[in-house]
């Protein structure tokens, strides 16, 4: 357990609690690293509603965004994505993935072989490097590292620039 700094946020033991999202048609998977606080709250990936993830997504298939857990649950399945995040556990401050010690992987490989994922990305640097130290190795499939889609990545990433890098996502499921 590390000591509190005065003045810093201490790190909190975080559970993932959320189920990966998936069916038999899934043919991309992308992979962030834990649910935020507030996806914890609501159930579901990408709840803070200031993240541009569904955003990004809906412009890449130029659709509306997905405003509910069930309508962004079947935007993504009906699109042949999966949903899950690289770690199971770890410590963290808050939704800051600099901040993640102890980190405790995702066993990725019963959906691999249930689902036919042909590619992986990892949703920002953090998870695009655990991802090659833990499940690179187990499931051989090489992931692509796109740019966080988080509020604190606006300024390097305006909406139309991220929505241009996350293209091979929809590259990847024509």
């Amino acid at each position: 357990m590390s000591a509190q700094v005065p003045g810093r946020a201490a790190h909190s033991a975080v559970v993932h609690t959320l189920a990966p999202v998936w069916n038999a048609e899934s043919r991309v998977l992308l992979l962030g690293t834990m649910p935020s606080p507030q996806s914890r709250k609501t159930g579901f990936y990408y709840g803070n509603p200031q993240n541009r993830f569904w955003p990004v997504l809906a412009a890449l298939f130029g659709v509306a965004v997905p405003e509910t857990v069930e309508g962004r649950r079947e935007f993504a399945l009906s699109r042949g994505i999966a949903l899950w995040d690289v770690l199971a556990s770890c410590r963290i401050v808050g939704a800051s993935d600099a901040t993640i010690r102890d980190p405790v992987p995702n066993d990725i490989a019963p959906l691999l072989s249930a689902a036919p994922i042909g590619r992986v990305f990892a949703v920002g640097k953090a998870a695009g490097a655990l991802y090659d130290r833990f499940l690179l190795p187990r499931s051989g499939i090489p992931q692509q590292t796109l740019p966080s889609p988080s509020p604190a990545n606006r300024g390097r990433y305006p909406l139309d620039r991220l929505v241009e890098s996350w293209r091979p996502v929809a590259e990847a499921l024509r």
